[in-house]
């Protein structure tokens, strides 16, 4: 994924900016690491640098 696209996307559920967490970067791409959505509390996977936004429901809050 390359990282200039995090500005363009959001959340899925609520819309929100997502913030990008890099783990591996390969010539400007991210391979692997997540977005990240604090209003949820929901990290979104990047694997093969392919980003991964299925909904999905927020952990719980202890």
């Amino acid at each position: 994924m390359k990282k200039g696209l995090v500005e363009i996307l959001a959340c899925p559920t609520c819309k929100s900016p997502l913030s990008l967490i890099i783990k591996e970067e390969k010539a400007g791409e991210v391979m692997t690491g997540s977005l990240y959505c604090p209003k949820c509390a929901i990290d979104y996977p990047i694997v093969d640098a392919i980003p991964n936004l299925l909904p999905r429901t927020p952990a719980a809050k202890s």
